[in-house]
């Protein structure tokens, strides 16, 4: 990892009313719309989904890290998550993420140790980290047979 402090540009171009399109240096461009729940058509990256979108990819990235540090191996992570807008507090926010990993490992033994590097993975990762949000974590260990 580079030093910190780092910086993170992005670029937002949309007029009053359709699709805007968000950019950075080095990445494709993102076509986003509200969600149809907001009136959007439903067809494009909203807010929404990209907050769902960052929490779920900074997830897996932290624990690659996690599980790498911890000598852990996995097969592969297939994570859906979950998260439920509503009022509260006079505004409409998230109110909580659920995060279901369903991790694939070699050995039934590593089972307990593999929950807590998912454990460990939810606490560590920055952008969960910065959400007064809470986030859940339901995970399912899957033992590869032979």
């Amino acid at each position: 990892m580079k030093p910190l402090p780092h910086r993170y540009e992005a670029r937002l171009i949309g007029g009053p009313e359709g699709y805007a399109t968000l950019s950075s240096a080095g990445v494709p461009d993102l076509r986003s719309a509200p969600p149809a729940d907001f009136d959007g058509p439903g067809d494009a990256w909203s807010p929404e989904l990209m907050l769902m979108g960052a929490v779920e990819t900074c997830f897996l990235f932290t624990l690659r890290a996690v599980a790498r540090a911890s000598k852990m191996d996995f097969k592969s992570l297939d994570l859906t998550g979950t998260g439920v807008v509503d009022r509260e507090g006079g505004a409409t926010r998230f109110t909580e993420i659920v995060l279901r990993p369903r991790i694939v490992i070699a050995s039934a033994g590593d089972r307990e140790r593999t929950v807590r590097v998912l454990e460990k993975a939810e606490r560590a990762c920055l952008v969960s980290a910065s959400l007064s949000t809470p986030v859940r974590l339901e995970p399912e260990v899957i033992v590869e047979a032979a």
